[in-house]
């Protein structure tokens, strides 16, 4: 993450958030960024900060919602081998992200989904938990706030994995309209949506293979098992698998953000916009 982007951020969600309470439900931040972008960090950089204010405040990724490994493979052998895959629209546990919200307002012990990419499973529950009622929620995701594509789009792929593994476009007019259909009724719970905008598709390729390189250092520190991480062809054909998304993002969301924050390529901030009030 970009230091700078923290500035603009954190000074958007607490006018946003302070204008409008007291409220009986948790208030909702959407932080969208591609692979790499730096959103994961923003966010638990913005939980610290508003904790250590005295606000309730948790961080949700989307990735921990995603479904587990044995329900994906359902999904591949049923709909679409590539749903195999963890990340687009239709391999997330939607109404669990939803439920998880309407409980963080209430009192008591709430548990947190989490998931293990080292293993591409869902982790036990009771692997995370917090005391609501949270006050502050940091719903981060590589697609979150995201809009569908018209249809007519989705007849050209986008990359040799469209071309090759989804000649018929099968896949993605699934993937379309899972983002059409039960997404939107996660997002319709944003208060706000903070976009960190890559300068192009071109780099997150690159970002994300940062990533991976970060998390198997950790994991060789501590011990673990690195087996299940994926080398360089591999993350070049994962980022493939949210091309399309990503750059419709990249063109759509700029217009709609509540703030958007263009990055540049070693991720500092070029700019940042306002959605006008």
């Amino acid at each position: 993450m970009s230091p700078d982007a923290f500035g603009p951020a954190e000074a958007e969600i607490r006018k946003r958030f302070y204008s409008g309470r007291p409220q009986a439900r948790p208030f909702v931040v959407g932080l969208c960024g591609a692979q790499g972008s730096g959103k994961s960090t923003l966010a638990e950089a913005l939980q610290q900060h508003f904790a250590a204010e005295g606000v309730r405040t948790v961080v949700l990724s989307l990735d921990d919602l995603y479904l587990p490994k044995a329900d994906r493979e359902r999904l591949a052998a049923e709909v679409h081998p590539l749903l195999r895959t963890r990340g687009v629209p239709g391999t997330h546990d939607v109404a669990l992200g939803l439920a998880v919200i309407e409980a963080l307002g209430e009192t008591g012990t709430i548990d947190l989904p989490r998931f293990d990419k080292s293993v591409d499973d869902c982790l036990p529950s009771g692997t995370g938990s917090v005391t609501g009622p949270v006050e502050l929620v940091l719903l981060e995701g590589w697609c979150v706030g995201a809009a569908a594509e018209d249809e007519g789009r989705l007849i050209e792929p986008v990359n040799g994995l469209e071309r090759e593994d989804d000649p018929d476009g099968a896949w993605r007019r699934y993937v379309n309209q899972a983002l059409a259909g039960s997404y939107q009724a996660l997002f319709a719970r944003l208060d706000m949506l903070v976009l960190l905008a890559a300068p192009s598709f071109d780099v997150v390729a690159r970002w994300r293979l940062e990533q991976e390189a970060a998390l198997r250092a950790r994991l060789l520190a501590a011990g673990q098992d690195v087996s299940g991480l994926m080398d360089e062809a591999g993350v070049q054909r994962f980022v493939a698998h949210y091309e399309r998304i990503t750059r419709h993002i990249l063109r759509e969301m700029p217009g709609r953000a509540d703030l958007t924050i263009a990055l540049t390529e070693d991720r500092k901030i070029q700019a940042a916009r306002w959605a006008p009030d």
